[in-house]
């Protein structure tokens, strides 16, 4: 008996990690470059060789065989010899020699003959955003062969669309559903990662969270930072400010955050950062000062709710770190303050703050699409440990103080 290796991004493995008929739905939804549709094309030529099935191919709109599954399913199996060997793969056709069939329709014309479709085992349906609530209506009932399931790609792009709706606030029972993007697939390509690169940054950040970061399409308006930040290499001169080091503790699945900041020529410069969910208190001063070159030399700036973490990190790594004061409109205050900069920089290897400033927004209202001056509490832990860090600054300014910069302190 002879046997294959098969080569798939990680998360794909949760989502095949249950034999097939045993689950209903399978999917995958992300932004661009994470291989999804590529592994999805790949199981389904695999379990077509298995054992012979009918599989159908569909998306909302197909005007031709060239906007179909088609392409993906042929390179899927082209990418092994011993696949290759298995199909008859056709400019308009895809069969099994074993009697595998793959079949391509639209739904939006072809909805009528899908339903007198007979023994689908399997059905594929990609670009799942664009598929109405009146096309699943429709589809799901006729995928009825024992064990057939369905399964669904698709890139976000609404908030509450059908397939978010159906998929991701309402998952059904015995689903295997992951988020896939360009940092789960190994073999993201060169030439995909210099175009993410130019994309982030010379693209807006709502459309560049979108395309590669599977995000829904927000209103650029809703973001507390929109337009304000940019993302660069730097290195830090004699005459900044700074460093100005912040530290959020994290607690279950927030994380611990970490950050070391510059200011210069009305610019706040964020050099470095680190953080990772569930850092036990033990370990925090290595692992950030391992990341975070000079962290421990200079003054860290923290929550003052846990003065119990800033007394052991005190004794245990951090010897200059001090709790910041909080209270009543401190938040507010302290985004003001960092919109107050003419922009923040974000050095390229600061990707998790990069996410934030992305991230970070306005309530907006359900009904009337009215953006609220009420700042969501999430996508915070690096941008809060910032504004820790600046207390010194804000305070200065607070009281009236102007903030004269190194050069001129000379």
């Amino acid at each position: 008996m002879s046997t294959a290796q098969i080569r798939l991004p990680p998360k794909m493995l949760e989502v095949f990690k249950h034999p097939r008929g045993s689950v209903r739905y399978r999917g995958a939804r992300g932004g661009r470059g994470s291989g999804k549709s590529f592994s999805f094309a790949k199981m389904a030529a695999i379990w077509g060789v298995i054992e012979p099935l009918r599989i159908l191919c569909t998306r909302e709109l197909q005007a031709s065989i060239k906007e179909s599954f088609h392409a993906e399913l042929k390179n899927a199996i082209a990418s092994e010899p011993w696949l290759e060997a298995a199909y008859d793969v056709g400019v308009d056709y895809l069969r099994g020699k074993n009697g595998t069939e793959f079949l391509f329709k639209g739904l939006r014309h072809n909805i009528g003959s899908i339903k007198s479709l007979a023994q689908i085992d399997l059905c594929i349906v990609e670009e799942a955003e664009d598929v109405p609530e009146a096309s699943w209506q429709a589809l799901e009932p006729t995928i009825r062969a024992p064990g057939s399931e369905i399964w669904v790609v698709w890139n976000p792009r609404l908030d509450g669309s059908p397939v978010d709706h159906r998929f991701v606030k309402n998952t059904p029972p015995r689903s295997c559903i992951v988020e896939m993007n360009y940092s789960d697939n190994p073999w993201f390509p060169l030439e995909l990662e210099e175009q993410r690169l130019h994309a982030l940054k010379t693209m807006d950040s709502a459309t560049y969270a979108h395309i590669w970061e599977g995000d829904y399409l927000s209103r650029t308006d809703a973001q507390v930072f929109a337009g304000k930040s940019r993302i660069a290499d730097f290195e830090p001169g004699p005459d900044w400010d700074g460093p100005y080091n912040g530290l959020d503790f994290g607690f279950a699945q927030d994380p611990t955050a970490a950050v070391k900041c510059w200011i210069f020529d009305d610019r706040l410069y964020i050099e470095y950062e680190a953080g990772r969910i569930g850092l036990e208190l033990d370990d925090t001063a290595a692992y950030v000062n391992e990341r975070v070159p000079g962290f421990a030399e200079h003054a860290v700036r923290a929550d003052c709710a846990r003065p119990e973490s800033i007394s052991y990190l005190k004794r245990h790594g951090m010897p200059r770190i001090e709790g910041v004061t909080k209270g009543k409109g401190s938040v507010e205050d302290g985004v003001e303050h960092i919109k107050s900069y003419q922009e923040v920089v974000i050095h390229t290897r600061c990707v998790k703050v990069q996410e934030e400033f992305r991230k970070y927004g306005y309530k907006v209202d359900r009904l009337s699409g009215d953006i609220l001056p009420v700042i969501v509490d999430d996508w915070n832990h690096y941008i809060d440990a910032i504004r820790y860090a600046l207390e010194p600054v804000m305070k200065l300014k607070a009281a009236g103080g102007v903030f004269l910069p190194a050069r001129m302190r000379r």
